[in-house]
Formats: structure tokens, sequence, C-alpha cells
């Protein structure tokens, strides 16, 4: 399994100089699965992200949020973003 942290920094820094690429990842926002559509473009440019991958590391960055927050919460904030979000307003 490659490291999802890695290959997405990879796949920003290739966005940040590729115009095309960039376009097409902020254009998976308007996909009926906006995440596997990510996966897909991302692949054909040569950075394999796995879908469960990257839900595995949403999940991951949930549960330490909600250890940081005082008390521990039961529930995730309605505004947190996942991995993709995050990726997607860094472009």
């Amino acid at each position: 399994m490659n490291d999802i942290n890695e290959m997405l920094e990879k796949l920003h820094e290739a966005a940040a100089q590729d115009k095309e690429l960039r376009k097409k990842l902020l254009l998976t926002q308007q996909a009926d699965e906006p995440m596997a559509e990510f996966c897909r473009i991302a692949g054909e440019y040569g950075f394999p992200i796995d879908l469960g991958d990257l839900l595995v590391l949403n999940e991951t960055l949930w549960g330490n949020m909600l250890k940081s927050t005082n008390g521990g919460a039961t529930y995730p904030i309605e505004d947190w973003a996942d991995a993709y979000e995050m990726f997607i307003c860094g472009l």
C-alpha cells in the first residue's frame, strides 16, 4: 500500500504545476461520486490513490480530531472536512 499522505502531497505538487490536472481535479466536485472520480483522475496521472485508502484516511483524521476534543467528543462536528475536501480547498 502506498503512503496516502505522501501520494496526496505529490499529486498536489503536480496539480500546482499542471493547470489541466488542477482543472480536472477541481471538476470532480461536480461528479456523482466525487471521491471516486478524484481517485480515477489521480491514477491516470500516475498517482495511484485507492478510494479505500482515502476513506481510511478520513476515518483516521476524524478519530484523531474526536480524541483531541476537550473531554472527547462522541460524534464528528458537522463542518469537519475530509481529506478530499481539504485537498480540493488547497488547490
